[in-house]
């Protein structure tokens, strides 16, 4: 499946709910969230169908995304049904890691090629800060597991914080000296709340990793993402960097969004795209949702515009509503 410029789409990003047991302060924090009723979030069956229609349109890999996907009680039941789908070659998971252990023994045995734990600072007091009263040892205790039972790729989703977390760059680079994981830092988006924090540029943070360690670019394809990544000298795992801000790039993008409700988005930052779950409900066929959703393709945005402030088209919901 393609778009209008080519770009090859297939990787498909399924957000299961927007519900979370974090208040991270760049994403929900101590607002008054009004979560979607349980009856307008996707079945499991409906998840099913939307995925083996978008398998039949090339789609090969699939990440469950949230809020955070492990609050689901039927979260075991989803990841079963996808699976079972055999033409989809792999599935990730990302998530707060809170209770990550709880699933590992039941995921080990699924296609899980990555893990990715988002955690932003390895301070237990700057944790439950960041997160609205997280326990730390919980991310931490999961984490160890998931070495242990030696999962194919693990890597922790770090976004900096200028003059939060931002002293704990080495820190990170340190764990891929000490075990088999990647760390990822993540240019922090005006999306949400994002837009009330300073971000610091990936440019930056390499430099500072420069005056104390040596980077040699790892060209070993890892993922489906944009991130690109090092080793340092004594690296085990890598150290990746996102750059959606400071290095745009969306000309390499291929992946699609379907919301916690059923909304096919294009791209995180704009409004654009289908509403898959009014065709499920109202009984369309399998190929009237197939020719809709090339046509919808076609129409991917070439860019997003998160430098610019404002725009009516531009999605303004939180982050756990849109499905990052």
């Amino acid at each position: 499946m393609k778009d209008k410029l080519g770009r090859v789409i297939d990787y498909l990003r399924f957000s299961l709910t927007d519900r979370c047991n974090l208040r991270c302060k760049y994403c929900m924090g101590d607002k008054d969230i009004v979560f979607l009723p349980k009856d307008e979030l996707l079945s499991v069956e409906e998840i099913g169908r939307v995925t083996r229609i978008f398998s039949d349109l090339g789609i090969k890999k699939v990440r469950i995304t949230g809020g955070e996907p492990l609050v689901r009680r039927n979260f075991r039941d989803i990841i079963e049904t996808i699976n079972n789908i055999k033409t989809i070659e792999e599935i990730n998971i990302t998530t707060n890691g809170i209770r990550l252990s709880e699933e590992l023994e039941f995921l080990k045995d699924k296609k899980i090629h990555s893990l990715n734990i988002s955690l932003d600072t390895l301070k237990k007091d700057l944790f439950r800060e960041i997160t609205g009263g997280g326990d730390l040892d919980k991310v931490l205790f999961s984490l160890y597991r998931a070495i242990e039972l030696k999962f194919k790729r693990i890597k922790l989703n770090v976004v900096l914080v200028r003059g939060k977390n931002d002293s704990e760059i080495m820190d990170f680079v340190n764990l891929t000296e000490k075990y088999p994981i990647d760390i990822r830092f993540i240019e922090l988006m005006p999306i949400g709340l994002g837009k009330e924090y300073v971000p610091i540029s990936n440019d930056e943070v390499k430099d500072i990793i420069l005056k104390e360690k040596k980077l040699t670019p790892f060209n070993e394809r890892i993922g489906s993402g944009p991130a690109t990544y090092y080793k340092t000298e004594k690296g085990i795992g890598c150290v990746g960097f996102i750059t959606p801000i400071s290095h745009n790039f969306c000309e390499k993008c291929n992946r699609v969004r379907v919301t916690p409700e059923g909304f096919l988005k294009l791209c995180l930052h704009w409004n654009d795209g289908l509403n898959l779950k009014e065709l499920l409900r109202a009984g369309v066929s399998d190929e009237v949702i197939k020719e809709k959703i090339q046509l919808t393709i076609d129409s991917k945005p070439d860019r997003h515009k998160m430098e610019k402030k404002d725009d009516e088209n531009f999605d303004k919901r939180y982050m756990n509503e849109i499905g990052g």
